[in-house]
């Protein structure tokens, strides 16, 4: 795709957790459709934007978040990063002992709340070989250190991943979605596109992914949906963007899906 730069990622050792200091922090700024490398840590992390939306794709889930959601992700899985437009990056790396528990083992999505943004961006984000800190700012850094891990904890989890499968064929035309969500609408121009027939794709989405084309292509659009309501997007805009030929074509799609109308949805979300 034109105009993608992509980038290895940003000295992570030099912002690695240590005894002293166990939970880091990190910022960069990242242009449209400029991406991160994959990668892999030894630590566990928290990514999200200040403005802007980020996609965060493991080899197993793609995650589409708002600045007002962060994607968590454990020891150990390699992951990318994805600006969908200019965005202002934040990184946490945490020590391993800091969160505790099955819940802290798999990738997820949480809310950001508005005090947890604050104090991320009061922690400072200084890498290896850090100046020395006075005693004041050392029980300064601390205090926001403890309060970051009561905001995580506290967090709400939201169920906006998108799983990924494995086969090469169906792997690609999922990506080619979550680039343009709103090229086609169904399996057959997907397919086309993808020189397979529909129905080697539909057996493709069942045995991969556990779903079907209909409910993964759902899952997806919410996704992209949160993403512009975000940012203020007017329904009718989000609808055209997504594909759809109504506001209220749209608004069914998403009440089938989640129960609710979008305007809840993206309040809940």
């Amino acid at each position: 795709m034109t105009g993608r730069r992509s980038f290895p990622a940003f000295s992570p050792e030099r912002f690695a957790p240590t005894p002293e200091r166990p939970l880091r922090a990190k910022s960069r700024l990242l242009e449209h459709l400029a991406d991160i490398q994959p990668h892999r840590h030894d630590w566990a992390q928290l990514v999200f934007s200040m403005t802007g939306a980020v996609r965060v794709s493991t080899e197993a889930s793609t995650y589409i978040v708002p600045p007002s959601r962060a994607v968590w992700i454990p020891p150990g899985i390699v992951h990318a990063v994805t600006a969908i437009e200019q965005c202002d990056l934040r990184t946490l790396y945490l020590g391993p002992s800091l969160l505790a528990g099955d819940a802290w083992q798999v990738g997820r999505v949480l809310e950001v709340s508005p005090l947890l943004r604050e104090l991320v961006l009061a922690l400072p984000a200084i890498p290896d070989p850090a100046p020395p800190e006075s005693d004041e700012d050392t029980e300064r850094r601390r205090g926001i250190e403890a309060l970051i891990l009561m905001e995580l904890r506290r967090a709400r989890p939201l169920a906006l991943g998108v799983s990924l499968p494995q086969d090469a064929r169906l792997r690609k035309l999922c990506e080619a979605m979550l680039r343009e969500p709103g090229r086609h609408a169904g399996l057959e121009e997907w397919a086309a596109e993808a020189g397979a027939s529909p129905r080697t794709l539909s057996r493709l989405f069942r045995e991969q992914l556990g779903t079907s084309f209909a409910q993964w292509r759902s899952q997806l659009l919410l996704a992209h949906a949160l993403t512009l309501a975000a940012r203020g997007r007017p329904m009718s805009h989000i609808a055209s963007e997504l594909g759809y030929a109504s506001a209220s074509a749209f608004t069914a799609m998403v009440t089938r899906t989640v129960g609710m109308p979008p305007r809840r949805f993206f309040d809940h979300a």
